[in-house]
């Protein structure tokens, strides 16, 4: 598993785009982590699955509701990594009014989640390989902060945690 200290492999997510803009064309968009994260501080937090219960009543609107804060404890970007396609990514995103809020990116063969040490099997439940549920602060690519659940847990993951480790960092 992935440690603080430790520099994020490197990988592509994808992104779905409502628009076009900046480069991205409508649909999904290669993100090029690496590339993505140089310079920048980002809260990351990741869900076992799109519109799932927890993920979407409390997860997704911690995130969403605190960007504002974020912004101003220095963090550039919030980003939410699920194991599902960019389009359900997209779907989910126009759900939950993540617009220039929380960028919503797929892990859709679950290889980032795996490159991490962080994969939740849940093949029992016909979901497949999945991700943790976990946030994470980076800087320029390095890990900060790191917040694992227990399986079936919500307690360490959640914006107010992540947001009280973006003031302090």
């Amino acid at each position: 598993m992935i440690k603080v200290g430790e520099k994020l492999p490197a990988g592509t997510l994808m992104e779905y785009s409502e628009v076009e803009g900046e480069g991205c064309s409508i649909g999904p968009n290669a993100v090029d982590i690496e590339k993505s994260l140089a310079g920048k501080t980002v809260a990351v937090f990741a869900v076992p699955g799109a519109f799932t219960p927890t993920c979407s009543a409390k997860h997704v609107p911690g995130y969403v509701e605190n960007a504002d804060a974020f912004k101003m404890a220095g963090v550039d970007e919030i980003w939410c990594l699920s194991v599902n396609d960019a389009f359900v990514m997209g779907a989910w995103a126009r759900e939950q009014k993540t617009a220039g809020k929380v960028r919503m990116l797929a892990d859709g063969s679950a290889a980032f989640a795996q490159a991490l040490g962080l994969t939740l099997d849940l093949q029992a439940r016909g979901m497949g390989v999945r991700s943790n549920r976990y946030s994470m602060l980076v800087k320029d690519g390095v890990v900060k902060t790191l917040n694992v659940e227990a399986p079936g847990k919500f307690e360490v993951s959640d914006a107010t945690t992540m947001l009280g480790q973006a003031k302090a960092a």
